[in-house]
């Protein structure tokens, strides 16, 4: 997602000037990126984003370079099935095909780019479709606007969600890193605590939104809804007490609390008694100890088993090594 929206700024950045967006419209067998992959390349030689590990760009520059020029589409298609494949001198034997669509995209800029922009700042889903083939091969459009009539198989289709959205409760030091990874994944970021001088933006650049007042109050603040993923790390009991008394009963897709199993136990417990019975929901939801079980002992390491749990959450994927996977590495 972060590719995405790196394209779409650099698009509005160089709005004055055309451009070439490389779309990667199919694939059969195995490839680094999945279909929805995108290469924007501007005049200037500048390029955002990315159809392969790097092994396809430099034809792929050459080949946006043409349709700059001349405003005439093209589709690519490598094939790398075969054992004995050599492209560009190099046996990939990546054991896949491949198919770019590379489109000229004007100075004014067609209507999905603006619905697209628009839509992913106030979070909301976008359907759009690449017609890439046939006798009218038009591009990138919003799904509404094609033509009654286009050919499905010469159609990709791909639905557009907003980044996901984490929301840190705690914005302790330990805080940071797992904000930065998160960021990296282009996830939308919420930073929320009661200390006024730690929840800043100094401390946290890279969060998209920073929340801070009586922590009874910062889950409906925040109001995090059932697409939310949470993590709860203040390191203060109390205010993990309170957190989880607002934060258990809502429909979220993750809850996560830092800490032994004994302290959550502890505050499950005590909640309970305090009249907020513990529904199987909510456990199935609740993560605690939160992470996966990567080793190490550093923030960092700590906050990359604790966004690695969160992106096996959203993809519904049991980790494991994929040298153990049966099958593909890609559903």
């Amino acid at each position: 997602m972060s590719e995405l929206v790196d394209i779409l700024n650099a698009l509005d950045e160089q709005r004055n000037a055309p451009a070439a967006l490389a779309t990667l419209v199919g694939v059969e067998g195995s490839s680094y990126r999945r279909p929805g992959a995108r290469l924007l390349l501007l005049p200037n030689g500048k390029h955002v984003g990315s159809i392969s590990g790097g092994c396809l760009e430099e034809d792929l520059r050459e080949r946006a370079g043409r349709v700059l020029a001349t405003g005439c589409s093209e589709i690519a298609t490598y094939d790398t099935i075969a054992d004995n494949d050599l492209v560009w001198g190099v046996g990939l034997g990546c054991q896949g095909l491949v198919r770019i669509f590379i489109e000229r995209l004007p100075a004014l800029r067609p209507g999905w780019v603006r619905t697209l922009t628009a839509n992913l700042t106030s979070r909301r889903k976008t359907a759009v479709a690449v017609v890439f083939g046939g006798t009218d091969p038009t591009g990138t459009a919003l799904a509404s606007e094609l033509t009654p009539g286009t050919t499905p198989d010469n159609v990709f289709h791909e639905t557009i969600r907003p980044p996901p959205a984490l929301v840190v409760f705690g914005a302790g030091d330990d805080a940071r890193p797992v904000v930065r990874i998160a960021k990296d994944l282009g996830w939308h970021l919420t930073v929320a605590d009661a200390r006024t001088s730690y929840a800043t933006t100094a401390r946290f650049p890279e969060a998209d939104s920073i929340v801070s007042g009586p922590v009874s109050a910062l889950a409906d603040q925040v109001a995090p809804d059932e697409h939310s993923f949470a993590v709860v790390m203040t390191h203060r009991y109390a205010d993990d007490h309170s957190l989880l008394r607002a934060l258990l009963p809502r429909p979220l897709a993750y809850l996560g609390v830092l800490g032994p199993r004994k302290r959550t136990d502890r505050l499950l417990a005590q909640l309970d008694a305090e009249g907020l019975p513990i529904h199987p929901d909510m456990l199935e939801k609740l993560h605690a100890p939160m992470g996966l079980d990567l080793g190490g002992s550093t923030p960092e390491s700590v906050a990359l088993s604790i966004v690695a749990e969160v992106q096996a959450r959203l993809t519904q994927r049991i980790p494991t090594f994929l040298r153990d996977r049966p099958g593909p590495i890609h559903a």
